[in-house]
């Protein structure tokens, strides 16, 4: 609707004036407590106060040879004055002006819900000075680098790194997360989340502008100006619309009265109600309302639309593509079992000895090693208590592993490549226990001294803990196929998709090859590609929606993607097609609903001879509950109860 530009406080003031005039006219031209010619001005200032905006906006339109809704109103207000019913022109131009000021308001609300992250932030930050010294100092002056202290029950001001201390924190405001996260040195925090416990000094990692929430924030507001394809349509559908109400009215005005020699007043005053009723107000915002309220309900859940289009364009998902590594999995190899040889008889033993000496030997060969293995071997050593050996001379061989001495003997650990010469000595069974580790999804860690082994070390990446649940939840939505695009080989890709009951697998895959899968799919359905926005890329730009995981933070992810799921949360995928399905259905609802007045007050005209003031009431009421049940959509859904 072409009113809901209207800036705020102006427009709600100038109907306050339209009502307090039209008050006093109709005071003046009905009860005889002041001079009846004191009505006109007052219905004057009434008409000048209530059509202000709708005037600026026609003018506007005029000049570039355009009809609006506006000119609609205006011209009924002015028929209405022709004919000496100065207080029904002026009872339009307020319900007129008040529906703008409403509408603006329930927008405005809509955005707010964003806006609102912007106040948690606090405006300044207690600054570390190379000193020792603290200082307070406005957020926007904090350089990349610099150290800043946030005690318990404060906001963190700005994107940065912990240095010191350890907290939880309550990440919700900008990833949708319901639970509080631990943290402690080296882990990543955002402006606008609230450190609930411990105090901690974080260093700067990026200016006030470019934070994760700075980015949320534009990331809406271009949302919000990104139009769906229904609003569009009607935005098109409007000028073209009042053209053919003014060319209805003109022939209504015209042909009784030229034709048929009705009364010209009566006949005007009939023609001047449908240029009133005719009106699509209600029909024009119904998709705005819906949808600007459904990118505000997302982005409070930690789901970022990029614009009112993807909203509508997720309605029609049937086929969804999952990336494996760091989508429907953690993206980090855990270890998942080690297996430790007896080394008198090189059976493989239960004997807590022997596997911690097993591990002992692994860590302390991965202690200084920049491998994503080493990492996991390391952790799980800490997780078991155990200490890793100190050894000595450590030689690396990249891509088979490393090797060491400790209390003077040769250790070393590595994959397959590594030991390939000594396999045929040892012990069947460390053969065969290492391909059956192989075959069920696994990769295999020799660990060896003096070349005979002390066992085997099993690894894989696990899957998201809800991954299973998120993918029953999209089925029962009626998702119709589950597929996996990866990288890694078949074996391990085998292994996750049984877990997580997907319908189709394509493994050992290059970028341009998941891009090809993708092209493919979309020839039976309306293909989502969930990906972690770096390596997959080319696959969400070439889906019919993109959607990128865990954006708190990856910058390339809010560049690629249709939609951001914040926070590495996948069971945020079920909710956002709740969300937009809930939002087709109420723009729907409101369509339908702006139509069957129109058609209804139209009758009333013809039928009944319905007075300009009812006519002016239903179209106004029509607008505003439109706009409230557009509202609705700001309530959170629960999907406990929605699936």
């Amino acid at each position: 609707m072409s009113h809901n530009h209207a800036q705020g406080p102006n427009q709600i003031v100038l109907t306050s004036i339209c009502a307090a005039s039209m008050l006093l006219g109709a005071v003046g031209e009905y009860t005889g407590i002041f001079p009846a010619e004191w009505a006109l001005p007052f219905y004057i200032i009434s008409y000048l106060s209530g059509g202000y905006y709708g005037f600026t906006d026609t003018i506007k339109h005029l000049r570039s040879f355009e009809l609006n809704i506006d000119f609609l109103m205006i011209s009924a207000a002015i028929g209405a004055a022709i004919l000496g019913q100065w207080i029904e022109g002026a009872i339009l131009l307020f319900l007129f002006s008040l529906s703008g000021a409403l509408e603006s308001y329930a927008l405005g609300k809509s955005r707010n819900a964003i806006h609102s992250l912007l106040k948690l932030r606090p405006s300044q930050a207690l600054l570390r000075k190379p000193d020792g010294s603290e200082e307070k100092v406005p957020v926007e002056q904090l350089k990349v680098g610099e150290i800043v202290i946030i005690r318990p029950g404060e906001h963190i001001p700005i994107d940065g790194e912990i240095v010191k201390g350890q907290t939880t924190i309550d990440q919700s405001a900008i990833t949708g997360e319901s639970i509080p996260v631990a943290k402690e040195t080296g882990d990543e925090v955002f402006a606008a989340t609230l450190n609930e416990n411990g105090v901690i000094e974080i260093r700067v990692t990026k200016p006030a502008e470019d934070t994760t929430l700075a980015k949320i924030i534009a990331l809406v507001e271009s949302a919000q100006k990104n139009k769906a394809k229904t609003q569009r349509f009607l935005e098109t559908f409007e000028p073209r619309y009042a053209i053919s109400v003014v060319v209805a009215v003109i022939l209504l005005i015209f042909i009784p009265w030229l034709v048929f020699d009705h009364d010209f007043d009566s006949t005007f005053y009939r023609a001047m109600t449908v240029l009133v009723v005719a009106s699509p107000c209600a029909l024009i915002i119904s998709t705005p309302a819906s949808i600007i309220s459904a990118i505000a309900n997302g982005a409070k859940n930690g789901i970022l639309f990029k614009g009112g289009v993807h909203v509508e364009q997720t309605v029609g998902i049937n086929t969804i593509a999952f990336d494996k590594t760091g989508t429907l999995t953690i993206g980090k190899p855990q270890v998942t079992g080690a297996y430790a040889l007896d080394r008198k008889n090189g059976r493989f033993s239960d004997e807590p000895t022997d596997l911690n000496h097993l591990i002992a030997v692994a860590a302390g060969c991965e202690q200084h090693s920049e491998h994503h293995l080493a990492e996991a071997i390391l952790q799980h050593a800490a997780s078991m208590n155990i200490t890793p050996y100190k050894v000595d001379e450590m030689h690396s061989t990249p891509g088979q592993g490393v090797k060491a001495r400790y209390n003077g003997k040769v250790v070393s650990v590595g994959n397959k490549k590594l030991f390939s010469d000594r396999l045929p000595d040892w012990d069947p069974a460390v053969s065969q226990r290492a391909d059956e580790l192989r075959k069920s999804g696994k990769t295999v860690v020799y660990v060896v001294e003096n070349n005979q082994p002390l066992g085997l070390i099993a690894l894989a990446d696990e899957v998201r803990p809800k991954a299973k649940e998120t993918i029953g939840r999209l089925r029962k939505l009626g998702i119709k196929k589950i597929v996996m695009l990866t990288g890694d080989n078949r074996g391990v890709a085998e292994s996750i998709a049984n877990q997580l009951n997907i319908d189709e697998i394509h493994a050992e895959l290059l970028p341009q090859q998941k891009v090809e899968i993708i092209e493919k799919l979309k020839k039976d359905g309306t293909v989502a590609m969930v990906g972690d926005g770096v390596n997959d890329a080319p696959a969400l730009a070439v889906s019919d929606l993109g959607i990128a995981m865990g954006a708190a933070g990856t910058d390339v992810a809010l560049e690629t993607a249709d939609i951001v799921l914040m926070g590495d949360d996948l069971t945020k995928l079920p909710y956002l097609i709740w969300l937009s399905r809930k939002s087709k259905q109420i723009v729907w609802q409101n369509i339908i609903f702006s139509l069957a007045v129109i058609v209804m007050l139209l009758f009333g005209v013809f039928l009944i001879d319905l007075p300009l003031t009812l006519g002016v009431i239903g179209h106004e009421g029509s607008t505003l509950l439109v706009v409230l049940n557009g509202l609705r959509l700001l309530k959170k859904g629960d999907l406990t109860d929605i699936i």
